[in-house]
């Protein structure tokens, strides 16, 4: 077949996993510049030089790179709201989410979502990367997250008006209005609102649901008539339902649904993005950051609780995309992007093949790219990974830096270098003089404790 373009390097031998699902094969990928021109099967008669850069990938899975729906590169992986909303400054979180963002590119993610940032690095950050001035993954970002007054998972952190931390607070029609056009203006790919939130006295499964259906649909009706898509993030029954039913483009979590939350998830199909990484993480390691029992089981159970109305949803045909909430001590940057595919196949059931293609191709939704990336097609952007192993009966091969041979971005193999060692700024981190308060009986106990092993027998 001939080509407008010749073949700058052809990736051979391997075995490929084109994204969509299907049963992976034997293929050579044909590369012109940055984009697929074909896949080819061993065998076929070629007239290609001898002389094209090839890459050997004999033995070993040739795929989409991964993409990550809900990551969070500005947050560096604080420990605690104190810590994100209260000790990041706006020069330095920019400077330091652009060494973070070669951990993802190093990791095999080729593109993310970065529905909201601290300050406007987001978009800051895009347009560099855009412009080849800071290497990274393709990125697409939101700006500040709409708040209501009753604060977002942060609680009475955030202040009745005004900005704090990635949040914006907006208070009444004219406030919503005003915010999404000014972040519309500012360059946004999408705006993100926190539609559900923690409150001190809460009784309802999950969070509670802080913007109404007017106000939500008032959001949908503003970006879109600006080509904008809207977001958001749920926790609870009533919340997922309200923005499927509001016409949201994307919605991050979805737990807790109940049965019509999950009908209007269908009848819209919105895509899903559940970002169970966080959770199962806390779950299953969370003896390791001293977290307490009765928190680990609580994670645990909103997985549990959920991932039965997930797979429904999946199964009637709603995309479910794969997010890690990456940015966050419990997830940092380069770990654990492939964390997501393993609890799809392990809590809702998925195939490997099926968790890949949440990881790639759907979730191409979330860089606004459907149809440009996150499958090994003709004509698609040459986004790719050769992973040493078979990625189609074991997704977390992709999280051993060992297997993964090679990442190819835009048609260009990436140089892996280790990422420089750091300290942190000062100020950056919170400080903390003990987990517990000192009380004098405690002292006393702990004397006599040590007075009576000292005793001989």
């Amino acid at each position: 077949m001939p080509h407008a373009l010749a073949p700058t390097l052809i990736v051979h031998g391997g075995m490929l996993i084109d994204g969509l699902g299907a049963p992976p094969r034997r293929a050579d990928v044909l590369i012109g510049q940055d984009k697929i021109l074909e896949i080819r099967s061993p065998g076929e008669q070629t007239t290609l030089t001898a002389d094209i850069p090839r890459l050997d990938a004999t033995g070993m899975t040739v795929m989409p790179g991964l993409i990550d729906a809900h990551c969070h590169i500005s947050f560096d992986e604080p420990n605690s709201n104190d810590e994100l909303f209260f000790h990041r400054r706006e020069g330095l979180t920019a400077i330091i989410a652009a060494v973070n963002v070669q951990k993802l590119l190093a990791a095999g993610v080729t593109g993310f979502l970065d529905a909201d940032s601290l300050y406007d690095t987001g978009i800051d950050l895009r347009d560099a990367i855009e412009a080849g001035i800071v290497k990274g993954p393709r990125m697409s970002t939101g700006g500040n997250a709409l708040l209501t007054s009753v604060g977002g998972t942060a609680g009475r952190l955030i202040p009745d008006h005004g900005r704090c931390g990635y949040g914006k607070v907006v208070n009444g029609r004219d406030e919503i209005v005003q915010e999404v056009r000014r972040q519309i203006k500012m360059g946004v790919d999408w705006i993100k609102v926190h539609v559900t939130g923690l409150t001190p006295r809460q009784r309802t499964k999950g969070e509670v649901q802080v913007w109404s259906y007017a106000e939500m649909r008032l959001v949908v009706e503003t970006a879109h008539e600006l080509g904008t898509p809207v977001v958001g993030h749920c926790r609870g029954a009533s919340s997922t339902r309200d923005a499927a039913r509001a016409g949201f483009d994307m919605i991050l979590h979805a737990t807790y649904m109940d049965e019509e939350a999950l009908e209007a998830v269908i009848t819209s199909r919105v895509p899903i993005v559940p970002t169970f990484t966080f959770q199962a993480n806390l779950a299953d390691y969370g003896a390791l950051t001293g977290a307490s029992p009765e928190i680990r089981a609580l994670f645990q159970k909103e997985i549990v609780e959920s991932a039965e109305m997930l797979r429904r949803a999946y199964d009637a045909g709603v995309p479910l995309l794969c997010g890690t909430e990456s940015g966050f001590s419990l997830t940092p940057y380069g770990d654990w992007h492939y964390r997501e595919l393993e609890v799809f196949v392990r809590d809702l059931g998925m195939t490997p093949l099926q968790a890949i293609a949440c990881a790639t191709s759907a979730n191409a939704a979330a860089l606004r790219m459907s149809g440009e990336v996150g499958a090994l097609c003709a004509g698609y952007l040459a986004d790719l990974l050769v992973v040493d192993g078979d990625v189609s009966r074991d997704v977390t091969l992709l999280g051993a830096p060992e297997r993964l041979r090679h990442v190819i971005l835009g048609g260009a193999v990436i140089e892996r270098a280790a990422p420089p060692r750091r300290r942190d700024p000062p100020g950056w981190r919170t400080s903390h003089y003990g987990r517990q308060i000192l009380r004098r009986a405690d002292v006393r106990e702990a004397i006599a404790t040590t007075r009576a092993e000292k005793q001989p027998l």
